[in-house]
């Protein structure tokens, strides 16, 4: 039985591929790899049909058109055969100590019919070539060890949010909520923690530094200038996030909290890029870094989020 299905989308990734799958093979019997090629022209796919040749019982790899990182994680889930489903970025990788005591946590919860929704675990951003980490952990938020629900959590930091890189959801409760990511688009992991939260009720924290996340490569989704250049990307995955939830129904009034915090981060991130983009109609100079940006004030209604930059 495979307690957690890990999806890992491969684009091009040949380069950087075999330390992500390499560091989920410590638990063979208990996981599923799910490599999924995403219409590579390098040796990704023939990388992936080795490994699956090697451990014919724990890895897949899934070839398919192009169809953008959101398919990619559409694919991986329809192929999930686990109790949980995690996604792992090809450039990132876990680490193995913490991957065991998640899924025997995971075991546990299982063998006991006791099991969440969600699980939460830290992540660590590791940049390399300034030798330097920087570890997000959500002890100050929430209960460690133990079941909880939305009513026990405490106050997040602006740093906090929950990722794709910090959750591990149950397989069955993304497909129960119709989770569909959009084709060709960039930045779906925020679409992908968001739409299912309404549908959690139970959730468990482990302290402990899993998800390692690579930040470096001039390409990266995540790099300034690439994510100013996917702005239109960026608004349309602000659009489908609003559109998924009204948030002001929910009966849970930290959920509902919560929720609005994430929207607020997410489209505060848009409106400054827009604002870098937009030379003003003033005589003022165009700012040159987005660090010289005056924060967007966000005004919230029911239905939609409506972003205005505060006048001067």
């Amino acid at each position: 039985m495979k307690y957690l299905s890990v999806a890992i989308p491969c684009y091009n990734s040949q380069d950087y591929m075999a330390k992500a799958i390499e560091s989920c093979l410590i638990l063979k019997d208990d996981i599923e790899v799910i490599i999924v090629d995403d219409g590579s022209k390098d040796n990704t796919a023939h990388i992936g049909d080795e490994y699956v040749s090697k451990y014919p019982d724990t890895i897949k790899c899934i070839h398919q058109e192009n169809g953008g990182h959101g398919e990619a994680v559409n694919t991986g889930l329809k192929n999930a055969t686990g109790v949980y489903f995690k996604v792992l970025d090809s450039d990132d990788w876990f680490d193995q100590s913490s991957l065991v005591k998640v899924v025997e946590t995971l075991k546990n919860l299982y063998n006991h019919n006791e099991m969440v929704d969600m699980m939460i675990a830290n992540y660590v951003y590791e940049k390399p070539s300034e030798n330097k980490t920087s570890v997000i952990k959500y002890t100050n938020a929430l209960p460690q060890n133990r079941i909880f629900r939305w009513y026990d959590v405490k106050h997040f930091y602006p740093q906090q949010n929950l990722l794709m890189h910090s959750v591990i959801y149950r397989t069955q409760l993304l497909r129960n909520c119709n989770l569909q990511l959009p084709k060709h688009t960039f930045y779906v992991d925020n679409l992908f923690v968001y739409q299912p939260l309404p549908y959690v009720n139970t959730l468990y924290y482990l302290d402990i530094d899993l998800y390692r996340y690579f930040i470096g490569r001039e390409d990266q989704s995540v790099n300034e200038k690439v994510m100013i250049s996917r702005i239109d990307q960026q608004i349309k995955v602000n659009k489908m996030m609003i559109d998924s939830c009204n948030v002001m129904n929910l009966k849970s009034r930290k959920l509902r909290n919560y929720m609005i915090k994430y929207l607020t981060m997410i489209t505060t991130v848009s409106t400054v890029l827009l604002i870098f983009l937009i030379k003003p109609v003033n005589t003022e100079p165009a700012p040159t870094s987005i660090n010289e940006v005056t924060p967007a004030a966000i005004i919230f209604s029911t239905d939609c989020v409506h972003l205005t930059v505060p006048a001067t």
